[in-house]
């Protein structure tokens, strides 16, 4: 069941980034190192509260998510939404669907950043709305879509565009142990270090979710991301 189905026609033209696919040799080569993993039971658990947990949010969510496309159309145009191709579990790229909080083009100009650089030029990006759409994350309402599809879990290793999986592959070396499981909403790193934490250190956490993945550190950290969003949507912004 697609919750978004209704939206507006508006929000069916979405930017989609100008690069070319991964090879399939990308796809292959990541899916035959994740599949050597051991499957668990508690994964069948977690897919599970993904599912019920998309379908109620997403019903929910849907009168909020009809009123920020239209203020998102009438404070910045269209579209509405941003789409981008992202590297899900077992190296399958899936494509992700937010609604846009940055200008125009605004991927073609941060394209060749990550980390440090990437978050600083981003605050430069920002639409009118979208910086509060980020701040409080109502922009990946639409992502609700991608969990009860499968491509992603409430929880887990947040997606990485393709050419920066690559590049992250080769300077760490367990890398690509994110494949494991589905990436996710939000994760370990996101709710103990924010956004600025470095890739080596958002590493560690992911894989230590990967190791000790259970549906009680699954609700946890849900639970402390919604403390986390509050707090950063109350808290006054300065200058």
């Amino acid at each position: 069941m697609d919750v978004f189905a209704e939206m507006p026609s508006i929000i069916s033209i979405v930017p989609v980034e100008s690069r070319q696919r991964p090879s399939e040799s990308f796809v292959l080569r990541f899916e035959a190192l994740a599949g050597t993993s051991t499957k668990r039971r508690v994964d069948l658990e977690l897919r599970i509260l993904d599912v019920v947990f998309a379908l109620l949010f997403g019903l929910l969510a849907l009168p909020c998510a009809l009123v920020i496309a239209v203020v998102v159309a009438a404070t910045s145009g269209l579209p509405v939404l941003y789409r981008g191709e992202r590297v899900g579990r077992s190296g399958r790229v899936f494509t992700i669907v937010k609604f846009r909080t940055l200008r125009r083009d605004a991927e073609t100009r941060l394209g060749p950043y990550l980390g440090d650089e990437l978050v600083r030029r981003t605050e430069l990006e920002y639409t009118r709305v979208g910086r509060a759409l980020k701040t409080s994350q109502l922009d990946e309402l639409p992502q609700l879509w991608n969990v009860f599809r499968g491509a992603m879990s409430f929880v887990g290793p947040r997606p990485i565009r393709p050419r920066f999986f690559e590049q992250l592959a080769a300077d760490l070396p367990a890398y690509w142990q994110r494949l494991v499981v589905r990436p996710g909403l939000t994760g370990f790193a996101q709710v103990r270090r924010g956004y600025e934490t470095s890739m080596a250190d958002k590493l560690a956490h992911d894989l230590e979710w990967i190791a000790d993945r259970s549906v009680r550190l699954y609700l946890r950290t849900l639970f402390a991301t919604a403390l986390r969003v509050l707090g950063q949507t109350l808290r006054p912004r300065r200058g």
